[in-house]
C-alpha cells in the first residue's frame, strides 16, 4: 500500500490521505472545490466549482502515474440535484472514450459547505 500526496491538489483537511495505491488500483479521496495553492474554496458557478474539483482529481491521478483514461469508478456527491446537468457537462469533458462506472448521490451537506464532491478509483 502506498500513500499518494501532491501539491497539485488540496492537502487533506482531516485524518485521511489524498489517495492510496493498493492492488493495482488508486483510491482517491473525494475532492471539493478547494484551490490547492490558496486553500480557499472556489466560489462562483457550479461549473467553476466542478472544474476545480476535476483539476484537483487530475493532480492526484497524475501524482500516482495515472489519469482520467484509467478511471474505472466515480462517485459524485451533490447538495442540490438541480446542479446535476451542469456538473455532468464539466465531468463528462474529462472523459473522452473511456466512460467509468458512476454513481451520483444527493447529500444534505459536504465539507466546507461545498456543493459538489467527487471521488474516483483508477487503475495504476
Amino acid at each position: 500500500m502506498d500513500i499518494i500526496t501532491t501539491d497539485k491538489a488540496p492537502a487533506a483537511i482531516g485524518p485521511y490521505s489524498q489517495a492510496v495505491k493498493a492492488g493495482g488500483f488508486l483510491f482517491c479521496s473525494g475532492q471539493i472545490p478547494l484551490d490547492p495553492i490558496s486553500g480557499d474554496m472556489v466560489s462562483g458557478s457550479i461549473e467553476e466549482e466542478t472544474e476545480q474539483v476535476m483539476k484537483n482529481l487530475l493532480g492526484v491521478l497524475e501524482a500516482a502515474g495515472t489519469g482520467f483514461d484509467r478511471v474505472v469508478k466515480a462517485t459524485i456527491y451533490l447538495t442540490d440535484m438541480d446542479c446535476f446537468p451542469a456538473v455532468n457537462q464539466v465531468y463528462g469533458s474529462y472523459f473522452s472514450t473511456v466512460k467509468p462506472a458512476r454513481a451520483t448521490v444527493a447529500v444534505a451537506a459536504l465539507p466546507k459547505s461545498a456543493r459538489v464532491e467527487i471521488e474516483v478509483v483508477a487503475l495504476v
